[in-house]
């Protein structure tokens, strides 16, 4: 009998399983050990002063993980056999009998996994976070208990933090607390796996100004890295399995950037760099900003503590509850327009910042892209960022620029063009594999508004189906570019908004590609070059924007309301017919 497409782990995963059994027996007695014969406070404070301890703890870590994973997996071996006999001996169970069985089978691991992870924290918050991340590609039982992971951990107590701040920022200049700080919110903003963050108010020597402090968790770097060696020991044994991304290869590259997340004179470097990046164009001329970044307070930054500018608003996580506490029905005109503001500003972002530097926010989720409370979009957290060369972004472009151009999604001249410009992306297809299998992948990749996929490929994640099934595996520089596009692609699924990242990154990707006169496959000429003229009308246009959400915003109500319905109506127009013109 085989599971259902949503099930977490299918039939094909028993050798997997059956590995991962044979490993956990010793971990698990030598876990045993070290639980009965000391207590928890016992074995973190040899962590903290011992490397071999801290190896101690780390295998206690992994036993339980393990553990948990193999007692997941062993009750969806139980389940299945169960409805196989069921079906046998009984009577068959109708589709609908048979759904209700896996969704409680679902809540089931989804909450036995949950409380590992609230128990355990470290890096494998930071893995829940990736997972709930992408709900389309798991059970909706597993993405709702995985999502309380976003951007809440158990924070550690005040005078922990205090102290971390005046051995990182104040002894070195024989300076008190309050040489610095004129106010300090003992209840932290947010604490996540490597760091918690509170608001505070710095003296007027240092700018009296609102200020967000970011504070590192005390002897965490060891903590983490063993944690995601773990995971990926565990994400090795179910490489090949039937799953919907290889995780494996998500792990190793996350590998790679954590190592620079625990330094936050290197996260500071980003943050200005990101904020130059997206507020000066290629020319050197000032444009507005498509998002709000944190910027440093430069005397006050160490390897462990980071004071930055503070944005007020909340998290994307939290959003939904926000508009329910306002009146504002999901379904409702504004919703609907927020959600494509949104979609417009990470899409114009993640845009300009991947096709014309190359360096990007690698670790955007929910948690920590914020809905400001004038409006605009923030996005916070810059310890994981991502460079790639001039050759890979200008790869990535032209795969763009292929798939805009494409006359329709299933003409072979187009697949064939879209396949050779992304295979230069290092993706190397499986020996099976449909001979569409890489425009496949960069229609999955780039462009979440494709119904039918060539070769009879699928858009879901789960299917057998999928175009990254068709993958040998994930190239180290396309995982964190990959995360970053499936986001967009998945917030715009969950808003129900047919969108393009494709479309929307081809002006950007022209202007990369081209330094003067293109011809393009199309045959017609095209003038890139940055005149004055035409940095007049952006001028213009970001004017014009500006003025007109101002109008809006002191409309009466009623009238409020019709102009917000007049504005959606006209970008639901115009995307249908963006979509009509290449059907």
């Amino acid at each position: 009998m085989k599971l259902p497409e949503q099930q977490l782990l299918s039939s094909s995963t028993d050798q997997q399983a059956t590995t991962i059994m044979l490993i956990i027996p010793p971990l698990a007695l030598a876990a045993l050990t070290l639980q009965l014969t000391t207590t928890y406070e016992q074995r973190y404070q040899c962590y903290t002063k011992a490397k071999a301890v801290a190896s101690g703890e780390r295998l206690v870590r992994a036993a339980t993980f393990s553990l948990t994973i193999a007692s997941i997996i062993r009750s969806y071996k139980r389940k299945s056999i169960e409805l196989f006999f069921l079906n046998l001996v009984n009577r068959k169970l109708t589709e609908e009998e048979e759904k209700l069985a896996w969704d409680e089978q679902h809540a089931f691991g989804a909450d036995t996994l949950t409380k590992t992870i609230t128990s355990m924290q470290g890096f494998y918050v930071k893995a829940a976070q990736i997972v709930a991340s992408r709900p389309d590609s798991i059970p909706k039982e597993y993405a709702d208990a995985l999502s309380v992971f976003t951007d809440d951990n158990s924070p550690l107590p005040v005078e922990v933090i205090k102290g971390v701040i005046e051995k990182e920022l104040l002894v070195e200049h024989g300076e008190q607390f309050h040489d610095v700080f004129e106010e300090f919110d003992e209840v932290p903003l947010g604490s996540a796996s490597i760091a918690q963050v509170h608001r505070a108010v710095l003296t007027k020597k240092y700018g009296h100004k609102e200020v967000a402090v970011k504070v590192q968790r005390p002897s965490i770097e060891e903590k983490l890295m063993g944690d995601i060696a773990n995971l990926k020991q565990v994400a090795k044994v179910f490489r090949g399995a039937d799953l919907p991304v290889d995780y494996y290869a998500v792990f190793s590259e996350l590998e790679e950037q954590l190592k620079d997340e625990f330094d936050f004179e290197v996260e500071a470097s980003s943050m200005e760099r990101m904020h130059n990046i997206l507020s000066t164009d290629e020319s050197g001329a000032q444009r507005e900003s498509p998002i709000v970044t944190p910027r440093s307070v430069p005397a006050l930054v160490s390897k462990r503590v980071l004071v930055m500018d503070f944005l007020k608003g909340i998290p994307l996580s939290r959003a939904s509850d926000m508009m329910k506490s306002k009146g504002i029905a999901s379904d409702g005109v504004e919703a609907k327009l927020f959600s494509r503001k949104l979609l417009k500003s990470l899409t114009t972002s993640f845009g300009w910042s991947i096709l014309e530097s190359g360096f990007f926010h690698a670790d955007a989720h929910p948690g920590n892209i914020f809905v400001l409370d004038d409006g605009r979009i923030g996005l916070i957290d810059f310890g994981q960022v991502k460079q790639v060369d001039r050759d890979y972004r200008e790869t990535v472009a032209k795969v763009i620029l292929a798939l805009d151009e494409r006359k329709s999604d299933v003409n072979p001249e187009d697949l064939e063009r879209i396949g050779n410009t992304t295979e230069g992306l290092g993706i190397e297809l499986k020996d099976d594999a449909p001979v569409y299998g890489h425009a496949a992948i960069a229609m999955w990749l780039f462009d979440g508004s494709v119904e039918i996929f060539p070769d009879g490929y699928d858009e879901n994640e789960t299917s057998p189906n999928s175009p990254v099934k068709a993958m040998k595996e994930f190239p180290s520089d396309l995982v964190l570019l990959a995360r970053s596009t499936v986001l967009v692609k998945g917030l715009a699924r969950r808003f129900g908004v047919r969108w393009s990242l494709s479309q929307e990154w081809a002006p950007i990707a022209r202007r990369v590609l081209n330094s003067g006169t293109q011809v393009t496959t199309k045959g017609t000429v095209e003038q890139h070059g940055e005149s004055k003229s035409h940095r007049a009308k952006q001028q213009l246009k970001v004017w014009s924007e500006q003025k007109a959400k101002y109008i809006v915003a002191h409309l009466p109500a009623f009238m409020k309301k019709k102009a917000l319905s007049a504005v959606l109506k006209h970008q639901q127009k115009r995307d249908t017919k963006k979509h009509i013109s290449r059907g």
